[in-house]
C-alpha cells in the first residue's frame, strides 16, 4: 500500500474544497489500494468496516436474487464515493461490490473517521455534506429503476 497525500486527496473531486488540516485527517485513515477485474471488495451482510474512493477504473454494485444471478443496480466510476453502510449501524452491507475492471482507490477507515466526525463537528459536517448528496442520488438512482423494472413488468404480462 502506499502513503496517502494531502495533494491526492485533493484531486479528488468528492473532497474538492476541504481544508488542508480536514484532508489531512483523512489522509491518516486512508490507504491507496489496487483491486483486479472480479475482485469482490464487500458482500452483502458483512461488515461495513471501510470505504472508497474511486481513482481509476469501476466497481459493480450487485444484489442477489433468491433463486437467481446477481443482478447489477449501479455503477461506481472514477471520482465517486463507494460505501455507504459504514455510516449507519448495524455498519453491514446491503449489496455486494465487484469490480467491473481493474480499479485503484483511496481506502478509507470507516471508524476512524467516524471517530473524527464526531471528535470535530466542524470536520463531521463539512463531510456529511458530501455524503448526503451521494446517498441522495444513489436512492433517486434506484427508486428509477424500481419503478422503470415494474413498469417493464407490467407490460410483460
Amino acid at each position: 500500500m502506499i502513503e496517502v497525500t494531502v495533494a491526492a486527496l485533493a484531486a479528488q473531486p468528492f473532497l474538492r474544497g476541504m481544508t488542508p488540516g480536514q484532508l489531512g485527517s483523512l489522509a491518516e485513515a486512508a490507504s491507496d489500494v489496487k483491486f483486479p477485474r472480479g475482485h469482490r471488495i464487500f458482500e452483502d451482510g458483512g461488515p461495513a468496516t471501510r470505504f472508497w474512493l474511486i481513482q481509476s477504473g469501476h466497481v459493480s454494485l450487485e444484489v442477489q436474487v433468491p433463486g437467481g444471478e446477481p443482478v447489477i443496480v449501479d455503477s461506481i466510476r472514477m471520482g465517486e464515493l463507494l460505501g455507504l453502510s459504514w455510516l449507519f449501524p448495524p455498519y453491514r452491507w446491503s449489496l455486494r461490490a465487484v469490480c467491473a475492471s481493474p480499479v485503484e482507490v483511496f481506502e478509507f477507515d470507516a471508524a476512524a473517521v467516524r471517530e473524527h466526525c464526531a471528535a470535530d463537528p466542524a470536520f463531521g459536517y463539512e463531510f456529511s455534506r458530501r455524503v448526503i448528496p451521494v446517498l441522495a442520488m444513489r436512492l433517486r438512482g434506484t427508486r428509477a429503476r424500481l419503478i422503470a423494472s415494474s413498469h417493464g413488468a407490467a407490460s410483460s404480462w
